[in-house]
């Protein structure tokens, strides 16, 4: 049994990683501002579930309060950090550049501080794949350049990326930083398009699909992602130990980037006839150019992942849309009735 913290514990991913760690005999402190980004309420039901172990406890902190959430730590001593909050999208960055700036960058600074006086024996943090975003060479290896972000969200993440680094070489703490890719499933968050998609196709109206639908992402189921990050847990990197031939290892620091996807790219016209058949029904089609910030493909190299762990993620994606959409309509018949 292991002292975990994570961060963003009521998200879509920390919900379920706090709920695969407790189920394996973790303890787990979760951190959390629950700020209305999107609704609380969803939130707070995922909390609800959370505190039905004993082994779990929380703290509604907001990472910008550096004071409060070094507290937290100094009183919980974690072994394991998981630093999953952040403000996420891309299309809110256009509006919102700020909140980017104070969670994603702040907040993360203010964590590393708090951990100096006493470093986890793993620390793991969420980035992102748009983080490759102008790459032109596919699929994305964590070992080719991302320096080119077309977002500020990409932008934050790179920079807490680079951050974590210098803290990894200044402290020793072996810092694992994992990509996600374009994550779904039960639980989801709003903003993100499957939600979106079905919310629509649900109240008969029409769905907006960016790119003309030509777009490429590289799906990864939310078991499939907890899964890995689970595994990554017991495989702290180490300086001057890679694994594999492609390690994206730091010479100087016990710090590495890893992809968490499946390396099976679809097309997002192909994702709309998956919802479509878990629905049932037949979507109505608003075809737009791409947004500004928007990569037309995300595609993870997996090489690494499986060198680490020995797996890479692989549910069938008709599979997870089925799994949300069942999610949904239990969720909101339960909600609105």
């Amino acid at each position: 049994m292991a002292r975990v913290l994570i961060t963003g514990s009521a998200g879509f991913v920390g919900f379920h990683l706090s709920r695969r760690l407790l189920g394996r005999g973790d303890q787990v402190l979760g951190v959390d501002g629950m700020t209305d980004y999107y609704d609380p309420g969803l939130k707070r039901d995922r909390l609800d579930q959370l505190a039905e172990s004993e082994a779990y406890s929380h703290e509604s902190i907001l990472l910008e309060d550096g004071g409060r959430l070094g507290q937290a730590v100094a009183d919980f001593t974690p072994e394991i950090v998981v630093h999953l909050a952040a403000q996420a999208g891309v299309r809110y960055s256009l509006e919102h550049p700020e909140t980017y700036i104070s969670s994603n960058i702040v907040g993360t600074f203010n964590l590393l501080e708090a951990l100096r006086a006493q470093p986890p024996r793993h620390l793991m943090l969420a980035s992102t794949s748009s983080v490759y975003g102008g790459n032109l060479k596919l699929p994305f290896s964590e070992v080719d350049g991302a320096d080119a972000p077309v977002s500020l969200y990409a932008a934050t993440k790179k920079s807490m990326e680079s951050i974590a680094h210098s803290y990894a070489h200044l402290w020793r703490t072996p810092t694992t930083v994992f990509r996600f890719f374009t994550v779904y499933g039960p639980w989801g968050r709003p903003d993100m398009a499957l939600f979106k998609f079905v919310r629509a196709i649900e109240a008969g109206r029409p769905i907006e699909v960016y790119g003309e639908g030509r777009m490429l992402r590289d799906f990864t189921y939310i078991d499939d992602l907890v899964d890995a990050i689970g595994r990554l847990i017991e495989a702290p990197p180490e300086t001057g130990a890679p694994v594999g031939a492609h390690d994206s290892l730091s010479p100087v620091a016990p710090y590495r980037t890893v992809n968490i996807g499946g390396g099976q790219p679809t097309e997002l016209l192909d994702f709309v006839r998956a919802v479509e058949s878990a629905l049932g029904r037949r979507a109505e089609l608003s075809l737009l150019p791409m947004q500004a910030g928007d990569v037309i493909a995300t595609w993870a190299d997996p090489s690494l992942l499986r060198d680490l762990i020995g797996a890479v993620p692989q549910t069938p994606l008709a599979h997870g849309v089925d799994a949300f959409v069942d999610w949904y309509r239990r969720y909101y018949a339960r909600t609105e009735a």
